[in-house]
């Protein structure tokens, strides 16, 4: 089992907050460190000093750290047109040496959209927009160098582009695609993705939904296997009881909440938690960390859990 650092800057952090989690993710020896792709604070938050941009923040990132990989969970398809999305992303990969992943999503934040003069169309027109970024992405990206590209949709068009630059990484960057919908997700996935993430949900949710890309997969003559399989979940560990609950105040959450569905307990209650989640097929899991400043938490995951799920 893989596990992977996720954090939310949208809800306060500034960019030496969002380095200091990534290097302790870094040393710690996780498999990546992902950030939320959003504008606006959720919940009763301050959300001071404001929002950080994915990409740039990506970036920085790319430049201030050696090893580990870096992506988003996940980028909204509403915020980037989809050829300079191209670009950033390929840019990003190659000032990281190749350590970039796109998880790119339909968007479902309506309020940092109103906020910040961003379009919002329908779910319909999102997942059709969705649908042709996949598409021209790929695309531009894996066009040989010398031809030109070309793309006529219902939302974008494309004519004589160069596709340039490339990404470092070759055929391409890594794409995740994740979600609870069970027909235009999974088949999206199916046609596009190199893992298929569910996030916050229960383990059965998960199951399922990884069944119906297993359904998708087949409809393409597609190996299901080809795609990796991940879950995204809260996490809220602590050396005992107290030190849980403490750490669960601290971001104003419940223990018993977050058990639901979230990673919440002692090392060994993670570690037995984890093996559940490999029972359904799950390789990765992205732990979302809530306080930027507890590197204590991470260090504490990397040194008692960690060598016990890889």
């Amino acid at each position: 089992m893989e596990l992977r650092i996720f954090c939310e800057p949208q809800q306060g952090a500034t960019y030496d907050q969002i380095l200091g989690l990534a290097l302790a993710a870094e040393e710690g020896d996780f498999g990546a460190f992902f950030r939320s792709d959003h504008y606006l604070k959720m919940g009763a938050v301050s959300g001071l000093p404001g929002p950080t941009d994915a990409w740039i923040t990506l970036a920085g990132l790319a430049r201030d750290t050696s090893r580990i990989r870096l992506g988003t969970l996940l980028t909204s398809a509403t915020f980037r047109l989809p050829g300079p999305l191209a670009i950033s992303v390929a840019e990003v990969d190659a000032m990281s040496g190749g350590r970039v992943e796109l998880g790119l999503g339909a968007g479902w934040f309506d309020d940092e959209h109103t906020a910040y003069g961003i379009p919002f169309p329908s779910l319909a027109e999102r997942f059709e927009k969705l649908e042709e970024q996949l598409a021209i992405i790929t695309g531009l990206w894996s066009a040989e160098v010398g031809s030109t590209y070309h793309f006529y949709g219902k939302h974008y068009s494309l004519t004589n582009s160069p596709a340039l630059p490339k990404p470092f990484q070759s055929p391409r960057p890594p794409l995740i695609v994740g979600g609870h919908g069970a027909k235009r997700t999974p088949r999206l996935a199916a046609t596009y993705a190199d893992e298929f993430n569910v996030p916050f949900s229960p383990i059965d949710v998960s199951k399922t939904q990884f069944e119906r890309v297993d359904v998708a997969c087949a409809a393409l003559a597609r190996d299901p296997e080809s795609i990796l399989r991940s879950v995204a979940v809260v996490v809220c560990c602590g050396e005992n009881d107290a030190e849980v609950a403490r750490r669960a105040a601290n971001i104003g959450r419940d223990v018993d909440e977050m058990s639901r569905d979230g990673l919440v307990g002692t090392p060994a209650q993670l570690v037995q938690k984890i093996e559940t989640y490999h029972e359904i097929g799950v390789s990765r899991i992205y732990l979302q960390v809530l306080e930027m400043d507890d590197l204590d938490h991470v260090r504490l995951i990397a040194s008692d859990v960690l060598p016990a799920v890889k």
